[in-house]
């Protein structure tokens, strides 16, 4: 049984790097042709942006591996057998703790380089050092207090009920709602300053779009996300009557008025559709299975591990294996979300009114340009990694003449060079 486990988890690495290798052939071909969308300058940078993000994937993908063979080869049990403690509660939180710690500890590398040598390199980072490790120690302390608070949770329930699978997945998922309530609060409390949007003008325009469709928000708010990044970003968070509209300053800074709308239309239209919801029902499906598979795992597992069942085994189990079924229902979730974008721009071309659909696809070029998104994609990349349909095929579907693509990436030997 656990060479089974451990074949499933070489399966999903290899297929994932794989996945990488090609988008990155696709993209050192395509780089090299005729621009799309973009100007020459940027579409080769957008195009060395996202061949070194791949190869910095690839990488990242390597590590994760070693760790999983450390992991289920003794690193669970060394835990086990060097964390005691006489409270079995105390006992299970500190093992599962610990298992995230030394996880999130080997994650600063790559946080550091992603930050300071790549984004640098490409221009997006804003971060001081300073900033960094500020930012660093909150998410740390955050992780150690609320994940203590959850493990406790997952702890008390196995520990209480028979079919503990189910009401684990129960309190997990109405914590990952509670969690997109308050996200927009913590984000504030911690990391970003969010002020009451001050152009008046803009913001009776905002509130006249969100009445267009039933949306009712508790404010509009721009993040002071300059200090870190230079991306454009706006995002809606929270639920019922304490939902709130979130704009990067970057977005104000960049786009026009009604590109500003534009992208909040589309927003609205996400709302609108109940896509927010039909995307936590996905996820609320995906951790069912997870939780009702870790639920009916057979006991030789656990026997070849050399550990008993115990709470902080089947919660570490829990972790390391959500990577894996989130890359399997990818495909599946891409498929809805991309169709939910489709209908998203369809109604913030509408709420635009005439032109609403040429101020859209001027806006999503900006953020394309601006974000340095490299606008063509590996088919196998898009199937397995796109939550979003590439941008040319969505200006198409806005009626906007984007011209031919060189489709010739995809054919004959596709240049690595890692």
């Amino acid at each position: 049984m656990l060479m089974t486990v451990v074949t499933i988890y070489t399966l999903f690495v290899l297929i994932s790097i794989y996945t990488s290798v090609m988008q990155i052939g696709y993209v050192n071909l395509a780089k090299r042709k005729k621009a799309v969308l973009l100007s020459d300058a940027d579409f080769l940078k957008a195009g060395n942006y996202a061949v070194a993000k791949e190869k910095m994937s690839i990488v990242s993908s390597f590590i994760d591996y070693l760790m999983f063979i450390i992991w289920i080869g003794f690193g669970i049990s060394y835990l086990s057998n060097n964390i005691i403690f006489e409270d079995q509660a105390v006992m299970n939180i500190a093992i599962v703790m610990g298992f995230v710690v030394i996880n999130s500890v080997l994650s600063l590398p790559f946080s550091y380089y992603e930050k300071f040598v790549l984004d640098e390199k490409f221009g997006f980072n804003k971060s001081t050092m300073a900033q960094w490790i500020k930012d660093t120690l909150i998410s740390f302390v955050m992780t150690l207090v609320l994940g203590s608070l959850v493990v406790w949770g997952i702890y008390a329930i196995i520990s209480n009920f028979a079919l503990w699978w189910l009401w684990s997945f129960v309190f997990v998922f109405v914590l990952l709602i509670l969690t997109n309530m308050l996200f927009p609060t913590f984000r504030a409390m911690f990391f970003d300053k969010l002020t009451p949007l001050k152009d008046e003008a803009l913001d009776a325009e905002i509130k006249s779009l969100m009445e267009k469709t039933g949306f009712v928000s508790s404010g509009v708010f721009m993040s002071d996300a300059s200090k870190r990044d230079t991306r454009l970003n706006a995002y809606f968070g929270g639920f019922v009557k304490v939902k709130k509209v979130l704009i990067f300053d970057t977005l104000v800074e960049k786009l026009s008025t009604k590109e500003l709308l534009a992208v909040l239309g589309h927003e609205l239209g996400h709302f609108a559709h109940g896509d927010i919801y039909k995307g936590m029902g996905i996820i609320g499906g995906m951790f069912f299975i997870l939780f009702a598979i870790l639920g009916n795992l057979p006991e030789a597992l656990y026997l070849e591990m050399g550990i008993s069942q115990a709470p902080y085994l089947i919660m570490i189990l829990l972790i390391l294996f959500m990577p894996v079924l989130g890359f399997i229902m990818m495909p599946i979730m891409g498929v809805v979300s991309r169709h939910n974008e489709y209908e998203a721009d369809r109604m913030a071309s509408e709420l635009g009114g005439d032109g609403g659909a040429i101020e859209l696809a001027n806006a999503l070029k900006k953020l394309v340009t601006e974000n340095k998104s490299f606008p063509l994609s590996h088919p196998i990349y898009i199937f397995f990694h796109y939550t979003h349909p590439p941008l040319i095929e969505r200006l198409k579907e806005l009626g906007v003449d984007v011209g031919d693509a060189d489709k010739s990436s995809l054919e004959g030997k596709c240049e690595v060079n890692l």
